[in-house]
């Protein structure tokens, strides 16, 4: 395989892995939220206001950012599978490894692709950013809905 079929193989690869992560990220923060809202819901019956609750509210936040950092891991696999089935690595274990180093932007896993597979890495990167992105965005989303019901609330 030439370099530039090889390079078409990879980004074709790269494409493909971006498209399954961010759809499993989207639905995972759908499910989240509806969950969320479910249990938001629950809580007058049980007479509890997560509002005036702190530990409710923290809580809440640290479920939502333990849920997302496990899909986050998950996403990391996702890629780690699409490398060995590329041959950029050869087991699963440092293809996990290498994974969650290009998804987080750490790289300092010490492990290196071949020439013919570096697009992958550079791609799974950039899929972080998006990925990690969308978990800000929400977790964000979540502290402000807490707190901006807490200060209409009044003290």
């Amino acid at each position: 395989m030439d370099a530039s079929a090889a390079w078409e193989s990879t980004w074709t690869w790269s494409l493909a892995l971006i498209t399954v992560t961010i759809a499993m990220h989207v639905t995972g923060v759908v499910l989240l939220a509806n969950f969320s809202e479910r249990t938001k819901a629950k809580l007058p019956q049980l007479d509890i206001s997560y509002l005036s609750s702190v530990p409710i509210s923290m809580a809440l936040i640290v479920g939502v950012a333990l849920c997302l950092a496990v899909l986050h891991g998950l996403e990391a696999i996702v890629w780690a599978f699409g490398y060995v089935h590329a041959g950029a690595v050869s087991s699963l274990a440092d293809a996990t490894l290498y994974s969650l180093d290009s998804m987080t932007s750490r790289g300092g896993s010490g492990l290196e692709l071949g020439e013919r597979s570096r697009m992958m890495g550079a791609t799974e990167a950039a899929d972080g950013m998006l990925l990690f992105g969308i978990s800000t965005a929400f977790i964000f989303a979540v502290m402000a809905r807490i707190w901006k019901k807490s200060w209409q609330a009044g003290p």
